[in-house]
């Protein structure tokens, strides 16, 4: 198999790189390096089966040869990053997935879009399913993602419906690991480097808002799970264990044996109160669940950050 990775040097496009060259996949990554990281795929770079292209996927995509499947991940990810880049955002989301579709129809090679849970807004049932069809705020300043992703899976089922593209969705929930960045801004990468840093916890909101969180591994095991079926309608990939932001914090404090004290500041605009996976579908069409607690999740991603903020305390 000879795929290619839209966004594969950021956090689970460059796991996604590792786990199809295992399968054995030729892998040509593309990515522009917004948000992605060369580290990340520093170890594939003199490896015969991995090709990198530096290259903005809102422009045309050429690649020379056959390809089989394609896979488009490209996008700023984290709150912080989308309010930074909200054009590039909705770019990519449109535009990188029109060429991303073009491409697959192209080479007539199977495509999977990365889609997300926040296509379901601040969700209106408890836990959200894929029959959803969300509660998302189209002009708030979270929309400029909500909105790409929703209109990358609408620019997707017409390609499959119109041009008989082979398409893949999947819905991705919180997921955590390493290789997450240190200045990522989502809450748990963000509560790991303020405990090791013996600085205050920040939660935003009550910390009553729940968030389920689902190892690396265990998703991109689901994502391969999704490529190799017939399922042409979203499928959500996620750990449905259920926990409160401020639950999440007390862990990651206990772990760490840090003594820094949790602080609240005010709820972003739109951030979402509730976030569940039903994997039902999941479960019956992949036979995919997932596998790795969140303390063993937890302690593995917990190794990863001392690393990096030990490596850069010795580069200041």
């Amino acid at each position: 198999m000879r795929t290619v990775i839209t966004g594969g040097a950021g956090f689970i496009g460059s796991h996604l790189c590792d786990y199809l060259i295992e399968k054995g996949h030729q892998i040509i990554c593309i990515d522009s390096l917004l948000t992605g990281k060369v580290e990340n795929i520093s170890h594939l770079m003199g490896n015969d089966q991995f090709r990198f292209i530096k290259h903005n996927v809102s422009d045309y995509i050429y690649v020379d040869g056959r390809v089989d499947n394609v896979l488009h991940f490209a996008s700023p990810a984290s709150p912080s990053d989308y309010l930074e880049f909200p054009i590039q955002t909705l770019k990519v989301g449109s535009l990188g997935t029109l060429h991303s579709l073009g491409l697959a129809k192209a080479k007539k090679a199977r495509f999977l879009l990365a889609s997300t849970s926040e296509v379901y807004g601040d969700p209106q049932i408890h836990p959200q399913r894929e029959d959803y069809w969300g509660h998302v705020n189209p002009v708030g300043p979270r929309g400029v993602y909500d909105e790409a992703k929703r209109f990358a899976e609408a620019m997707t089922m017409a390609y499959h419906r119109y041009h008989g593209v082979d398409t893949r969705i999947v819905r991705i929930f919180n997921t955590y690991g390493p290789r997450m960045r240190v200045k990522d801004g989502r809450a748990l990468p963000n509560f790991m480097c303020q405990a090791l840093r013996g600085e205050d916890i920040t939660v935003f909101g009550s910390g009553l808002q729940t968030r389920s969180f689902c190892y690396a591994s265990d998703l991109v095991d689901g994502i391969y799970r999704l490529l190799l079926s017939n399922e042409h309608d979203p499928v959500n990939i996620g750990n449905p264990e259920e926990i409160t932001i401020c639950q999440l914090a007390r862990e990651i404090l206990a772990l760490t044996g840090s003594k820094s004290k949790i602080i609240f500041k005010p709820l972003p605009v739109d951030d979402p109160k509730i976030r569940q996976p039903d994997i039902s579908r999941a479960k019956m069409l992949l036979g995919w669940e997932p596998r790795v607690s969140r303390e063993e999740g937890l302690r593995k991603t917990l190794g990863y950050f001392k690393d990096t903020l030990t490596s850069c305390e010795k580069n200041v």
